[in-house]
């Protein structure tokens, strides 16, 4: 009997455990959030705010513990962003919820795929800007986030890692607004923001912001056909505020930092234009001379170098012409209409007929003896 009783022990000790994994429904799981979401938005006060937020985040860092979250859609969830990156390696799904006082709090996950050991982990971005710079310069870890939202990842190579690029917004202050570029990469499940890889001449930064007045609207944004991330420059509106970002607005040109090797380096002054071949196609409705009807016809959207040979004004040789210019150009034109006037002439020539230089003779009367 001693001996049965040992037998069945050592064959349990030794049998492995199998356990079975439950595959989350998707749907079920995205209307569940679906509920939190409204609930949350539905909030009267910070207090209530907070924990429906709570509720939220649990449920959503469950749901996206499964294989299925990195490509779910999740379209129902509309005011929470997904944003991917194009390797399909890296997901970021990031909402606010806006305070009392109009300030906003901030959540973000990280998910990203280790390929190495084929494992996918869930990372939480804690916000803690309460207390921390309002411009982070060093390499910050999850649990000490400075809070924004994302819109666009760029993936870079520095050597055999992998670096999210990433650009964002943060609402500030009641007075200006920020704009950031970022950088996120791993260290096994570790993540981790901000790298020296933004230079700007002999300056390096792990990550750039870009303080503004809440007045307007800075643009920044990836252009992958140039390998450059594109923005207004930003300028006082009077010499005066130089010193106060909140007075900051776009002055009508732009700078971008361009990839170069694994790097991001600044090029100031740089034109900004339409895509050509990516850009959406436009159409007219034209007269068809033939039969009298309207039919449509495509156009060309793309951008005219006015220094090409081929443009339709000037042939190629088109200039700016300032004001003075212009002036100059005026008067010069008024002086070549003016009569041409021998230098040996003398007489004014402001004086002269408009018919040429040519006067009448009087016919001499022939005296009468």
């Amino acid at each position: 009997m001693i001996m049965r009783k040992l037998t069945f022990l050592l064959l349990v000790y030794i049998m492995p455990v199998v356990l079975v994994a439950q595959d989350i429904d998707m749907q079920v799981a995205e209307a569940k959030l679906e509920k939190l979401l409204l609930d949350l938005r539905s909030a009267s006060n910070n207090q209530e705010k907070k924990e429906k937020n709570n509720l939220l985040k649990i449920e959503m860092k469950r749901v996206l513990s499964d294989e299925q979250s990195m490509h779910y859609p999740f379209s129902k969830l509309n005011t929470i962003g997904f944003i991917d990156s194009p390797d399909k390696q890296m997901r970021i799904v990031n909402w606010n919820v806006e305070q009392d006082d109009f300030s906003q709090n901030y959540t973000a996950f990280v998910i990203h795929i280790d390929k190495r050991r084929k494992t996918q982990y869930v990372t939480e971005l804690q916000d803690k800007s309460f207390g921390m710079p309002m411009q982070p310069s060093e390499i910050i870890t999850a649990d000490n986030w400075y809070g924004a939202l994302y819109y666009k990842i760029i993936p870079i190579k520095k050597g055999s890692r992998t670096i999210y690029t990433v650009l964002g917004w943060d609402y500030n202050t009641s007075l200006s607004q920020m704009k950031l570029i970022d950088a996120i990469y791993f260290t096994g499940k570790t993540v981790k923001l901000g790298s020296p890889i933004f230079k700007s001449g002999k300056t390096t930064q792990k990550r750039v912001f870009f303080e503004h007045s809440k007045k307007v609207t800075m643009s920044l944004k990836y252009e992958k056909q140039r390998d450059r991330i594109i923005f207004d420059h930003l300028s006082p509106e009077s010499p005066s505020m130089k010193k106060f970002r909140s007075f900051y607005v776009p002055d009508m040109s732009y700078d971008a930092f361009v990839l170069e090797g694994s790097k991001w380096i600044l090029h100031e002054d740089v034109i900004g234009v339409n895509s050509g071949s990516g850009a959406k196609k436009q159409y007219v409705y034209v007269k068809n001379e033939n039969t009298g009807k309207l039919e449509k016809k495509e156009i060309k959207g793309d951008w005219i170098n006015p220094e090409g040979q081929n443009t339709p004004v000037d042939g190629g040789s088109h200039v700016a012409v300032t004001p003075e210019d212009q002036l100059k150009a005026d008067d010069q034109k008024e002086t070549a209409d003016l009569p041409k006037v021998d230098k040996k002439d003398k007489r004014d020539p402001s004086d002269l007929s408009v018919y040429g230089d040519k006067k009448k003779r009087k016919r001499r009367k022939k005296r009468k003896f």
